[in-house]
């Protein structure tokens, strides 16, 4: 049965430039980088320390993508339309601060919701991200 996900795609416009961005700026560890045989490079990411879920930071252009789409991927990406999903944190405003020195861009500072605390941060291709440090749950509360 199926117990998860293992991988997500995030597109890319430049995947040498995205390593960087991930490894070096968000702190990822690298997982795969490896040519294959069909042109696609496998270019994988994990948070820091985690041994779950990977990101494939993908170049659409060397994807299962036909060229045309891949052409309106880019577009895309580079125009900032696309939202992977939310990158969780321990503590958000701790950890913005010390993004912003490593030259992370945020669209928004920390601020709180309902939910916890979120910036929202750009990768060097354009994807936008929530980073959410969620509100812990009074007993007997929803989280």
């Amino acid at each position: 049965m199926i117990n998860g996900v293992s991988i997500v795609s995030v597109w890319v416009l430049d995947q040498d430039s995205a390593k960087e961005f991930y490894t070096k700026k968000l702190g990822f560890d690298l997982t795969t980088d490896i040519q294959l045989d069909s042109g696609m490079r496998w270019l994988t990411v994990r948070s820091p320390g985690g041994s779950g879920q990977e990101f494939l930071l993908a170049d659409p252009a060397r994807s299962m993508l036909d060229a045309d789409t891949a052409v309106q991927v880019r577009a895309l990406v580079a125009k900032g339309a696309l939202s992977p999903g939310v990158m969780a944190t321990t503590d958000c405003r701790a950890d913005y601060e010390t993004l912003v020195e490593r030259g992370v861009e945020f669209l928004q500072p920390p601020a709180d919701r309902p939910y916890g605390t979120e910036a929202i941060l750009r990768d060097d291709s354009g994807n936008w991200f929530s980073f959410t440090q969620r509100r812990v749950a009074e007993p007997g509360q929803p989280g």
